[in-house]
């Protein structure tokens, strides 16, 4: 490169003028001297230079942390002037192990690694660039901007469902607590003397109610990997609880809809009926009238006909696909049709003490066979209590009461039935009185 003499001498000359400033703990003159060099480096186009007298000034003896800050933080904004991929991946590898373990500059190389994963990932090199995203832990970074923090772990998040990596995934998605998105209504305080200055988060960093949907999104994704559909439900009801979200029907009725399905694909437990009808009260539902009617089947208590469900049904289900969020999961359908009859089964043991397997199986329009299986699967899971007398065919919805519960119930009774004939007598009593004072008179 022309003129490449005059700048080793140009370099040469701030190395010494930087030297004395640094012996003579002048912070202000070495900053200067450090990032007048790398000035020179970059005006000259001179890469190879520019990386060579990062990694000299910073292992420099007794160097300045104030010295190190500016250069890495100058460096990285020639990272965007870079002439191709190769010096850019250099120039933020050398700025990276410069930065490695020095406290002072933590933020600056998290920036570094999220930056380098990113051309990883453009690469196609999913596998590395989440290792890259792993080796930071941004949750100890106390002057980082919580947006900042929050949107680094989410990158983490994405990269291990991106490699199917779960369980790292979950590990990670735990590092976020649900409750920090709606703490931002706060007023900031201002920092007390001693402790971190938090700074601002970057431009490009996402606010705090765009996290939160991303957040969601991610974990809908990875509870579509166990098809935890009462989570997933949660997951879009936190979604549809946001502001910006409600006030657009173009938005929040795919939400909804999802709401919808997934909490009848849910197993019936105390969550998914409390969310079933606190969606049934919600107002909007109504503009979805197809999906408040199949909430109301579920919530009452009346045994439901899956062929008439399912052709009433069929058409949305298979509509959801061109929705937000996709089609639902290959089993979906086996499930729904297992959560009707898991439905049905609760209806008949309310109405039932005793019934026998046939008319049970006539009214679940199932084979006494897998009527047995569904049913027994119920009491297995603490669903329902049931015995099958399966010489007799019947079955007893009625959970067997133990000698001391017996004599409770028998001791109960005999004492309102003492009640009920002293409240009698006194009844007798008072109206022969009534009778005998009107004859007197």
């Amino acid at each position: 490169m022309e003129g490449g003499g005059d700048l080793d001498a140009k370099i040469e000359s701030l190395l010494n003028v930087e030297k004395q400033m640094r012996l003579a703990g002048d912070v202000s003159g070495t900053r200067k001297a450090a990032t007048d060099i790398l000035q020179l480096c970059f005006d000259a186009r001179a890469w190879k230079t520019l990386n060579d007298q990062i990694v000299l000034l910073s292992k420099r003896r007794g160097q300045l942390k104030q010295a190190v800050t500016a250069m890495v933080q100058l460096a990285m904004q020639y990272i965007q002037e870079t002439p191709d991929i190769e010096t850019k991946i250099e120039l933020i590898k050398t700025l990276n192990s410069v930065s490695a373990g020095k406290i002072y500059v933590e933020i600056e190389r998290a920036r570094l690694i999220k930056r380098l994963a990113k051309i990883k990932e453009e690469q196609g090199e999913i596998a590395e660039a989440a290792e890259l995203m792993q080796e930071i832990a941004v949750e100890t970074f106390g002057a980082m901007a919580k947006t900042e923090k929050i949107a680094f772990i989410l990158d983490q998040v994405r990269l291990c469902l991106d490699r199917q990596d779960y369980m790292r995934a979950q590990i990670l998605s735990r590092k976020i607590s649900p409750r920090v998105f709606d703490a931002d209504t706060k007023e900031k305080k201002k920092p007390k003397e001693g402790e971190n200055i938090v700074e601002e988060a970057p431009a490009d960093i996402p606010s705090l109610l765009e996290l939160k949907r991303i957040y969601y999104e991610l974990m809908i994704r990875y509870y579509s990997h166990t098809d935890d559909y009462l989570e997933m439900s949660r997951c879009y009801k936190a979604i549809y609880d946001i502001q910006s979200v409600k006030d657009d029907q173009a938005q929040w009725v795919p939400v909804l809809r999802k709401i919808c399905w997934y909490l009848v694909l849910s197993p019936h437990d105390p969550m998914q009926s409390s969310l079933l009808n606190s969606t049934l009260e919600d107002k909007n539902i109504s503009e979805i009238p197809h999906f408040k009617l199949l909430l109301k089947q579920l919530v009452t208590m009346e045994v439901i006909n899956w062929a008439a469900l399912w052709d009433m049904f069929k058409d949305e289900f298979e509509n959801e696909k061109n929705m937000l969020g996709g089609p639902l999961s290959d089993k979906a359908a086996g499930d729904l049709k297992q959560r009707v009859i898991e439905h049905n089964i609760l209806v008949v043991s309310k109405y039932y003490s005793r019934i026998t397997l046939k008319r049970l199986a006539q009214l679940l329009c199932l084979s006494v066979q897998e009527a047995e299986k569904h049913l027994s699967e119920m009491v297995v899971s603490k669903a329902l209590i049931a015995k099958i007398d399966r010489p007799m065919g019947i079955v007893c919805f009625q959970a067997a009461k133990d000698s001391n519960e017996i004599l409770n119930s028998w001791a109960s009774n005999l004492e309102k039935l003492l009640e009920l004939v002293e409240k009698s007598c006194h009844q007798i009593h008072k109206e022969t009185m009534v009778h005998k004072a009107a004859l007197k008179v």
